[in-house]
């Protein structure tokens, strides 16, 4: 990244924004005088990954409405992200398409009445595979950061799963509770 330490706050990530309200990630980028922006590279179902699948209280054989961006940070690849959703609620909106959603998907989802009421996340290291050094543009050599989120409503019901592949280079992730 090109500051040498990058700490981010996940919190605005998981409310809903307001109407004209920027995204979460160009918010952040821009605070640090920078442009932060997506590529929305593919959306259609597909049997998500194990941990996605059981994050998510699917059956063996489903599938689920994956939204995959490629995250850029003053036009730089720096960052792969698939959100992952249950078919019966992203089947027939606009988390199901392939645009840009107005607000973004946590807003879509809260307009659904899926607002989420718990976050639940997991980080690791680990080295890049081939295919993610090719789209994040780094050396075979260097490791990412994989977080991955689980967002739930107030009944515990799973609404969305995200990983984020991030380039691990200055990166700091930091959580703050407010009880």
């Amino acid at each position: 990244m090109a500051d040498t330490t990058w700490s981010s706050v996940s919190a605005p990530y998981v409310r809903p924004r307001k109407s004209g309200e920027p995204d979460a990630w160009a918010e952040e980028a821009a605070q640090r005088g920078h442009v932060g922006t997506h590529q929305l590279r593919e959306v259609c179902e597909v049997q998500p990954p194990r941990e996605v699948a059981q994050a998510l209280n699917l059956s063996q054989g489903d599938v689920a409405v994956v939204r995959r961006r490629l995250v850029l940070l003053d036009g730089r690849p720096i960052e792969l992200t698939d959100s992952y959703y249950p078919v019966a609620i992203a089947s027939g909106t606009p988390l199901a398409e392939t645009r840009k959603i107005p607000g973004g998907a946590i807003t879509m989802l809260a307009k659904l009445g899926h607002e989420p009421r718990e976050t639940e996340e997991g980080v690791r290291a680990r080295p890049a595979t081939d295919q993610e050094r090719q789209l994040l543009e780094i050396q075979p050599e260097e490791w990412v950061l994989v977080l991955t989120r689980i967002l739930r409503t107030d009944n515990g019901a799973p609404i969305e799963a995200t990983v984020m592949t991030m380039i691990a280079d200055g990166r700091e992730l930091r959580y703050k509770m407010i009880m």
